[in-house]
Parts: structure tokens; sequence; C-alpha cells
């Protein structure tokens, strides 16, 4: 079969490799499509672990099972979640599921970048979940980043009367303001140096947008009412967005590190300002078993609308162009490779 090598952003290579073979308690998927995640491009996350084959949103057909495996067919159109807890240790059972280091030892074979992964018996039992008859393949590679971003607005405990700043608007971003606009948020802000993602930002349902390279906390107060924000989001990794955010909160309220800098940034908190205004920061990892349900129910309903923030699909050879266009964050938004077009 075909795998997409990731060695860095700019070096993605096809490759053939054995069809993977599977134990009695594991499921051969046929990919048919991944998403490529925002921190699939993050160089300091990946370059290190390189070269691999990467890709964790994929959905696909079941080609074969082990003659264990009950729950599931040949034939099943399933999305399948890379990683999984183990939903017994003490931070699963405090809620905290993506401290979990079951969750963090748990992967598919060889990466959702492949014509064909192997899911092994942790995930078969605990990470497929079968795809609506109406909902196609595309769709389904939003059930994990939407999860992530039901897991943030959950932590950081947004309100509908609150006055929510989301910082960056690539996928991410655009999925928080859609979820924010699903449960009433009653004002929604977004702030990128894109304009093209200002635009897509104001399309799918940001009440109010600034470009971030203008002075985005007096900006922002212009346009509410004289305040900072009750919520802040922060869905990029640059260092400046970071620092500007600490600028954006208002007293009471909360910052959530949705995305972060590379490890070596150190951001500065003026934690006895913080302190006296009682501020919150917030940081929120991944998805649990809960977060994946609820956004499966929600894609379902069509409740969000995640197949217009679809500009490009590729076929597993141009995995390499897709990663470009992710890494560059022009004029796309998400970018999906089908590892099985013929």
């Amino acid at each position: 079969m075909l795998v997409a090598v990731y060695y860095n952003n700019r070096d993605v290579r096809i490759r053939e490799m054995p069809k993977p073979e599977i134990a009695s308690d594991e499921i051969l998927v046929k990919v048919m499509a991944c998403g490529i995640c925002g921190s699939d491009v993050m160089e300091w996350y990946r370059v290190p672990k390189a070269p691999r084959v990467l890709g964790h949103e994929a959905t696909g057909i079941i080609e074969k099972t082990g003659e264990k495996v009950t729950r599931y067919n040949v034939g099943d159109r399933v999305f399948v979640s890379h990683h999984v807890p183990c939903n017994k240790c003490q931070y699963c059972l405090k809620g905290h599921h993506t401290a979990c280091e079951t969750l963090h030892t748990t992967n598919y074979y060889p990466g959702g970048f492949a014509q064909y992964i192997r899911v092994a018996k942790m995930n078969v039992e605990y990470g497929v979940y079968k795809l609506p008859s109406d909902m196609s393949y595309h769709e389904g590679t939003f059930i994990e980043p939407l999860a992530c971003v039901i897991r943030g607005q959950r932590l950081a405990a947004i309100q509908k009367e609150d006055t929510l700043l989301i910082i960056g608007s690539g996928i991410s971003g655009i999925l928080h303001i859609q979820l924010a606009k699903l449960k009433g948020v009653q004002k929604i802000v977004a702030a990128d140096i894109n304009p093209y993602r200002l635009k897509l930002a104001e399309k799918f349902g940001a009440h109010h947008t600034i470009n971030a390279k203008e002075n985005l906390p007096q900006k922002l107060k212009e346009i509410n009412e004289g305040k900072p924000a009750d919520q802040v989001v922060i869905c990029t990794g640059a260092n400046q967005a970071s620092l500007t955010s600490l600028e954006c909160v208002d007293k009471g309220g909360t910052i959530l590190f949705f995305a972060v800098p590379d490890p070596t940034v150190k951001i500065p908190v003026p934690i006895t300002q913080f302190w006296r205004n009682e501020i919150t920061i917030k940081t929120s990892y991944g998805a649990a078993p809960g977060d994946l349900e609820e956004s499966l129910e929600i894609l379902a309903q069509k409740k969000v609308n995640v197949t217009d923030m679809i500009t490009h699909r590729l076929s597993l050879q141009q995995t390499a162009e897709g990663f470009r266009l992710v890494a560059d964050a022009g004029e796309s938004l998400k970018v999906i490779i089908e590892p099985n077009r013929v």
C-alpha cells in the first residue's frame, strides 16, 4: 500500500509499505478521508519524531475484522479515534482523560495518511464510531477536531452572555465560532492577521472581526462598550497572540490556551494583576470519549456546517501540497487527503 511519510512541512514523501496484518481482536480500515490538522504542521512537535506517517482524523470502511471482533463488520463506515484513555486511572476518574498515560500510548498504525490502517484492540474497544448513513467520510473527519473544541469550551465554562474573543481563525477558530454560535453566545469576536480567514470567520458566525495586526485590545474595547472580553480562546501558536491575549481579558474572565507556542517560549503573566482581578488561565488538550460522542451527535444533526469549511480535497500523492497549504495558512482552511482516491 501507499503511505505519505512526513519528514518536515516541506518534505513529505510517498512510499510503499506492506498492508498491515491484523490480530484476532483488531480491524483493518481502508482510509477514505483524513484531514490535515494544524498540529500536523507544528514542526517543533512533529519533526523530533519524524520520519513517520501522520494523520489522526481518519474515516473509512472496515476491510477486515479479526475473528474475536463482534461489534463491527466488514463494510461498516467508521471514524477511528487515534488515542483512547483507559477510563480507569485517577486522571480518567477525575475527568482528565487526556492526561491518561494510556491515551498517549494508543494509536492506529501506521497513520491516517495511508491507504489502510490497523486498529489495535484498545482502539477497537473504545475508539471506533460508526458513521450515520447520511454523513460523508469528509464530514466524519471533523469528529475529532470538533470534539477538541467541545472539550475546550466546556473547560472554559463559556456562557451565553459572554463576550468571546477567538484569536486565530483557522480550523479550530472557525469551529469555536460555530460551536459558540450554536450555544447562543451573544457576542463572538474573531481576530486573525489573514483577511481571507477573517472573511471566513464572518461567514461562519462571528459577530465582529478584527485584523490582529492592529491594536487588538483597543479595537476589542471599541466593539465591546469599552470592555475587554469575558472569554479569550487562543487558536494559534503565534507568540504575539499569547502575549496579546493577556491584555484582552476582563476582570473575572478566562483565557483558554487551545493552541500553544513552542516549548522554548515563556509567557510573562502579570500574575499580581490577574490575582487582583480573579482572572483564570486554562488549557485544553485533545478530546475524551464523551467529547467525541457529543461531536458525532452535533455533526449527525447538521448543527455545524463543516462541508463548507473544506477548501481542498487531495489525493495521497498530493499530500506534500496539502501540508504546504496548511503550513502557509494562506487561502485554505480544511485540507483533506483521500488515500484511496481512484
